[in-house]
């Protein structure tokens, strides 16, 4: 496994007696889009909490740009350019959609220290101007620019769903890990989330893995998939060679469909 900016390399997690993960190796390039499938239980956001360093795992190594982070911290991750968001919405709530994106590109500092920020001097002043204007920027890239002064813990699930994506990438990531970033969203909201996170990728080269159970979205936005089952890597490769796996199809015990059109994968579960 060579050339990834991410990888995780036989990596095993257990809970007690449960084995949550086994011998799980995936990794993924510099403007990839990385789709992790499988059905409930498969280990995904087990997977996920330690490539974002949230878990220690029992065995095997995590690697950002060959470099073993195992050890280091989530906050750490997130100042080496790693982002995440979770399947549950993590916004803050009382403040504005604008706000959320500020407060994201807070731990640059302010510049001059509190002097600065007291006696509101320009360094401060331009600081807080390339700040605001990169959060509007990103708002537009997200649809959301028309949102800006509105209440975040007011908004519907969808909108509050891509606002935590714009919060993601409002310091530019490196490396993005989605955790069902379209749950909740109407297929209108799922076009749209598709098309940021492809100019994500394939304009300024951010690798980008998600964990999603809409199998359809995963197959038409992923050039590359991985299936978790029972803590184990099933299956690896492009959309059409995971769809026509057998092992695939009987791990899920179904079909997808959109719009009633079959896509030959597996249903989420």
């Amino acid at each position: 496994m060579t050339g990834f900016v991410l990888e995780a390399r036989d990596v095993g997690v257990r809970f007690g007696g449960v084995r949550a993960l086994s011998g799980v190796s995936l990794g993924v390039r510099a403007g990839e889009v990385c789709g992790l499938i499988g059905p409930n239980g498969a280990g995904k956001t087990t997977l996920f909490d330690v490539v974002s360093g949230i878990r220690r795992p029992d065995a095997g190594r995590v690697l950002l740009d060959g470099a073993d982070i195992t050890r280091r911290s989530p906050v750490w991750r997130a100042r080496h350019g790693m982002r995440r968001t979770f399947q549950r919405q993590q916004l803050f709530g009382q403040l504005t959609v604008a706000d959320n994106l500020l407060v994201a590109q807070e731990w640059r500092g302010g510049g001059g220290g509190l002097a600065a920020d007291m006696l509101a001097a320009p360094s401060r002043r331009s600081r807080a101007a390339a700040r605001a204007e990169r959060a509007t920027a990103v708002l537009r890239a997200c649809g959301l620019a028309s949102l800006a002064d509105s209440s975040a813990g007011a908004l519907p699930v969808g909108r509050a769903r891509m606002v935590e994506l714009a919060r993601a990438l409002a310091d530019p990531p490196r490396v993005l890990l989605l955790d069902e970033p379209a749950s909740g969203m109407t297929a209108d909201e799922r076009v749209q989330l598709s098309a940021v996170i492809r100019r994500l990728a394939d304009e300024q080269g951010c690798a980008v893995l998600l964990v999603e159970h809409n199998v359809a979205f995963v197959m038409e936005l992923c050039a590359r998939v991985v299936v978790l089952d029972l803590g184990a890597v099933l299956a690896e490769g492009t959309a059409a060679e995971v769809r026509a796996d057998a092992a695939v199809r009987d791990a899920y015990l179904g079909t997808a469909s959109v719009n009633g059109r079959s896509t030959g994968m597996p249903a989420p579960p």
